[in-house]
């Protein structure tokens, strides 16, 4: 399964409880100087890495038992790294942790298979019966049914869609809802493009303001806002307009504001694994504004700190700083 794919079937408490802050560096143990850096987690500068001191331990309590060390299956919340690399964020997800380099198999949630007597494809997985051919319909194939269920709900209202004001209404509603979920189709890799690039900079880089538009989920109108993203780099950038693309590809979907912020965040701690991420999304809520108590001026503000911007207080301040000025 695709990482982008895991990302958007979990909530934000899912999101929540598969971030494992154990793998970024601790803002008490590190300082951000020039000779110190931030990515630094060797034990040069006295201590250890995080994954070492898991695996000492391990040794230690498996020497008190008895049992062989070499028998002992690795802990599974790091990932062995060499050299002064940081270990890598781990989505706790079926036991298992996306790859970056693409080389997980990429099963579906739920495999389907053919119902068609006769068709050679009984025991073929990842398909059904519109699908016998091996080439899974585009969205767009999508239009026509998509189209009547427009009309449907227009002769639902009271309106004759034949009138002519209407008689195109549920071709371009079918149109504009694809366009408005359009994200479905987009994947972190594809976006990345392969815009990751090594740099010996390990300064905040924020890119604010970065306007969002997307669709509420509980009862399918708009809200929109801004997004502003910091990032704290350990020795690869991302090309700035990635991470405009980034908010695009989880915006762009059937989204609540705070799952969108947390799916941003892990985003670009995969594309990068920087020492820390932040993300502080604004945005009004046309569910509020048109229906329900319909307060016109209300505006909700979410954030996910990771890593050292959750830990240390002066960087999250900063970053904040950095957002709020004009």
């Amino acid at each position: 399964m695709s990482f982008t794919r895991q990302l958007s079937e979990m909530s934000a408490s899912e999101l929540n409880d598969a971030i494992d802050d154990t793998n970024f560096p601790q803002a008490h143990i590190l300082s951000r100087g020039r000779n110190n850096s931030v990515c630094s987690t060797s034990s040069i500068s006295g201590t250890s890495s995080l994954a070492d001191r898991q695996q000492n331990q391990t040794e230690e309590a498996t020497a008190i038992a008895g049992t062989p060390v070499e028998e002992v299956a690795p802990a599974p919340a790091l990932v062995p790294v060499a050299g002064n690399q940081r270990p890598r964020l781990i989505l706790k997800t079926n036991g298992s942790s996306p790859d970056s380099d693409g080389t997980q198999p990429k099963t579906p949630m739920t495999p389907r298979t053919s119902t068609t007597p006769g068709s050679g494809h009984e025991k073929c997985t990842f398909h059904h019966d519109l699908e016998l051919d091996h080439k899974p319909p585009t969205r767009e194939a999508l239009l026509p049914d998509m189209a009547r269920s427009y009309r449907l709900l227009l002769g639902g209202l009271g309106e004759n869609p034949d009138r002519q004001g209407l008689i195109k209404t549920p071709e371009r509603a079918a149109k504009a809802m694809l366009y408005f979920t359009k994200g479905y189709d987009q994947s972190l890799e594809d976006v990345l493009n392969g815009a990751v690039f090594d740099e010996d900079h390990d300064e905040m880089v924020v890119v604010k303001d970065i306007e969002m538009f997307s669709m509420c989920e509980h009862h399918l109108v708009p809200f929109y806002g801004k997004v502003s993203i910091g990032y704290l780099p350990c020795n690869k950038i991302l090309g700035l307009s990635k991470l405009a693309r980034i908010v695009e590809i989880f915006s762009r979907r059937l989204q609540v504001q705070e799952r969108l912020t947390k799916q941003i965040a892990v985003a670009v701690t995969q594309a990068v694994q920087p020492a820390g991420v932040a993300v502080v999304v604004e945005g009004v809520h046309m569910c509020m504004v048109m229906r329900g108590v319909q307060k016109i001026n209300s505006k909700t503000v979410t954030s996910t700190m990771l890593g050292v911007f959750r830990d240390d207080p002066k960087t999250r301040e900063e970053f904040l700083n950095l957002v709020n000025s004009k």
